[in-house]
């Protein structure tokens, strides 16, 4: 199964059943609502910022930053 499926999805696989275990504590431990939403917050806030990073484009490399060419 590990030659087949992605890296990706395997990391993806691995942070969704992370954050179900700390909801499900959470739940379990009898913390407020609240508590359990500023968990769910904390645990999606990376997921969310590392999507805005990704659909960016790309940043310059250093040889485009120093070697630009006038194209006019």
């Amino acid at each position: 199964m590990l030659n087949t499926a992605s890296r990706t999805w395997l990391v993806g696989g691995v942070w969704l059943a992370t954050l179900a275990l700390v909801i499900a504590g959470s739940v379990a431990m009898g913390a407020r609502a609240s508590t359990t939403a500023l968990l769910l917050a904390l645990s999606v806030a990376p997921a969310g910022i590392m999507l805005l990073i990704g659909l960016g484009a790309p940043s310059p490399t250093v040889a485009e930053v120093l070697y630009t060419v006038n194209k006019s």
